[in-house]
């Protein structure tokens, strides 16, 4: 067996691969004398069958199959041991490939594309300046946080006569053209609504004001302007409310007023833990203030990732093979259409200049992610699904566990490890450059992120 590169230019080039017949005969001799132990071919005792037979039916099939071994095994091992930085995968070279005839050849000659990396020579220095935004917290961002926390937390209390804001209990009966009630009609009982939720101006008003035992005779289809809504109302399949045309007597039965909590210590413990610190509604805004900051900075980070990425893939120089990579895409991805593949085509070449220059920075600073890194990031995004269900304290076993099921996910697992990795490179720019802080407000933060999209 022959297997050589031949280089096009500085990213492209052609392994050719010519396998003999001393390469392959001992395989395909091996598999023949097991096919003609195995085979049942009527008038021919197992085992018994000529060889030249099972030759004649099945040797070009298995000679195509322990060729092709062949090749893959090769290619493989040529492309580790001459460690050659290759993009994609290995494209038969339809130009130089010869024809062959599986029925006569012995001698089988191969020409594969390839796609080389280009050398990639990353500067960093403290001439280089990058801009790190900071997003100012403001009072207004803070309130809303107290404004939802109370709400968050608040309760519907009974009260006396209904406003637009409240909400009302009450039973449902359907009545007739001539406003009788329909004997075995729709008639569920203990139906909340919400007064605001009611377009129908003239129903509106009519609940504003209502109190207990009022009666309010309306079309729920008309003053909610919803029928998919009005079919979990009246407990109803969809398509009975879509031809529902009946007025309903509704008592009212309960009216109830949403109440915010009060911000008070009971509060800031329900939220914060029975060890909390935090006495005063002075206290309660500094750790918004304080939490909102953390999470803002996360955003901050991601922008400077973003701004890392754009910049260094500008200021880098990388030539790719394009017209092998468009190629090797559209072969690899079946379900997409060539116009896709040119549509997505430059977000693509993005990617790979930024994994090509995060690879060399890498490398060059010596970043590997350890085992324990990834637990403990995979542990951080444990709690902070918790924290979105409410559950601010998770037991550590919990986390352990839910953390361990992440990691056992090959795809998740690569995930972690190049976010984390991605990260260890984004320091590395931060300390080797020049960083300038400018505090943004949210709102212009926002817009600039729109323009990174």
């Amino acid at each position: 067996m022959n297997i050589n590169l031949e280089n096009i230019d500085q990213v492209n080039a052609v392994i050719n691969l010519t396998i003999e017949k001393t390469d392959y005969e001992k395989q395909v001799a091996d598999v023949l004398k097991d096919y003609r132990q195995k085979a049942t071919i009527p008038g021919f005792r197992p085992g018994k069958v000529p060889a030249g037979l099972i030759k004649k039916r099945f040797g070009t099939a298995v000679l195509v199959e322990e060729v092709n071994k062949l090749i893959s095994q090769n290619l493989s091992k040529y492309m580790m041991d001459e460690k050659l930085p290759i993009l994609g995968e290995p494209m038969p070279n339809e130009e130089k490939q010869k024809p062959i005839d599986w029925e006569k050849d012995e001698t089988f000659e191969f020409a594969f594309d390839v796609a080389l990396s280009p050398e990639v020579n990353v500067s960093l220095d403290k001439r280089n300046k990058y801009t790190y935004y900071n997003i100012a917290v403001s009072d207004d961002m803070i309130q809303q946080q107290v404004d939802m926390a109370a709400s968050q937390l608040g309760e519907n209390i009974p009260a006396e006569e209904a406003k637009e804001d409240s909400s009302v209990r009450g039973n449902f009966v359907q009545l007739d053209a001539e406003g009788n009630e329909v004997e075995g009609g729709i008639a569920p009982e203990g139906v909340l609504l919400a007064v605001d939720k009611i377009k129908d101006e003239e129903v509106k008003n009519a609940f504003i004001g209502c109190k207990k035992d009022d009666i309010i005779v309306f079309n729920p289809i008309k003053a909610f302007e919803n029928n998919h809504e009005v079919s979990h109302m009246l407990n109803i399949k969809h398509e009975e409310a879509d031809t529902l045309e009946s007025d309903f007597r509704y008592t009212v039965t309960e009216i109830l007023q949403f109440q915010k909590a009060e911000l008070n210590e009971e509060l800031f413990k329900k939220l914060y833990g029975e060890e909390t610190e935090i006495k005063t509604l002075e206290d309660f805004k500094a750790q918004i203030k304080e939490d909102l900051a953390k999470n803002l900075a996360l955003s901050s980070d991601h922008k400077f990732s973003l701004d890392t990425r754009d910049a260094l893939v500008e200021k880098t120089e990388l030539e790719l093979p394009e017209e092998f990579l468009k190629r090797w895409l559209n072969a690899v991805n079946k379900e997409l259409t060539p116009e896709q593949i040119e549509k997505e085509f430059p977000a693509f070449i993005l990617d790979l200049k930024w994994q090509l220059i995060k690879d060399n920075i890498a490398k060059e600073n010596e970043l590997t992610i350890e085992a324990e890194e990834a637990e403990d990031f995979a542990k951080k995004m444990a709690m902070a699904q918790f924290q979105q269900y409410g559950i601010q304290d998770a037991p550590e076993e919990q986390l352990e566990s839910f953390a361990k099921m992440m990691l056992e996910k090959p795809e998740e697992k690569e995930r972690i490890y190049k976010k984390l990795l991605e990260d260890k490179v984004v320091e590395v720019v931060k300390e080797k450059v020049t960083i300038q802080e400018e505090e943004v407000s949210q709102e212009k933060f926002n817009e600039m992120m729109q323009a990174n999209q």
